[in-house]
């Protein structure tokens, strides 16, 4: 019987099981492997219904890598800057990473732009290298991505290296363009009204969408449009409280 850690495709085959709704003994006897681990695997990572291999196999590496870079009795961890408290950064930092690979990003996608969302300035390809601790063709790969989708904005400093950094209007960016997305769901269910036959139940159904979705996209841009300038806007700071 196989020990160690579950490995990915162990997890792929445990959300396949999972989708098809097999008991627990089941997959374990499938993959060799008692009950109680794909117990606690399955409880662990969001129980059977929320369950997603990605994501549990991505969690499972964040606790490895957490013991592994433990500091010792004496050792500290790299000062943060504004004095930032270095593990609530770091938790932060896998969060929002998580959260953006629940919204379908790839995981190296998702981890260099969280890396772009909380740095306070622009950073090198060669920064993300370290700071992520992979190889520089996979932030290429990302950055590629990020930046055909609009994501990110390049520049050069005085050395001629490329720099990288969230465009303030990103997240408007973003939102007009799940609009037009929208939009043209409406568009198509339209053209299903006509090719299936006004007077049917499928027909209604399509219309019905089309409408719904016209109405939802051309209110999304009507907000993004007017709170846009909150994106360019700075926090008002307030004072301490003093007793």
């Amino acid at each position: 019987m196989p020990g160690g850690r579950l490995t990915q495709q162990e997890r792929q085959q445990i959300a396949l099981g999972l989708a098809d709704s097999l008991p627990y003994a089941e997959i374990a006897r499938r993959l060799d492997r008692p009950t109680s681990t794909v117990t606690r695997e399955v409880m662990r990572n969001g129980g059977p219904t929320g369950y997603r291999a990605d994501l549990a196999h991505r969690a499972t590496e964040r606790r490895a890598h957490r013991r592994k870079q433990a500091p010792s009795p004496g050792q500290q961890a790299p000062a943060q800057a504004h004095g930032r408290d270095d593990k609530a950064v770091r938790e932060y930092e896998e969060a929002f990473t998580t959260l953006l690979m629940q919204q379908g990003l790839p995981k190296m996608t998702a981890r260099v732009l969280t890396c772009l969302f909380i740095a306070d300035d622009s950073v090198t390809a060669s920064e993300l290298v370290r700071h992520l601790q992979v190889s520089a063709a996979s932030v290429s790969k990302a950055i590629t991505f990020l930046d055909g989708q609009g994501l990110i904005r390049r520049e050069r400093d005085e050395r001629r290296r490329e720099r990288y950094s969230i465009d303030d209007d990103v997240w408007y960016q973003s939102t007009v363009a799940s609009a037009h997305g929208i939009a043209q769901v409406a568009a198509t269910a339209r053209q299903g009204v006509a090719v299936l036959g006004r007077n049917t139940p499928a027909a209604a159904r399509l219309e019905n969408i089309a409408r719904y979705s016209d109405f939802i996209s051309e209110n999304i841009l009507r907000a993004a449009e007017q709170v846009r300038e909150i994106l360019h806007t700075k926090p008002e700071t307030t004072p301490d409280a003093t007793i």
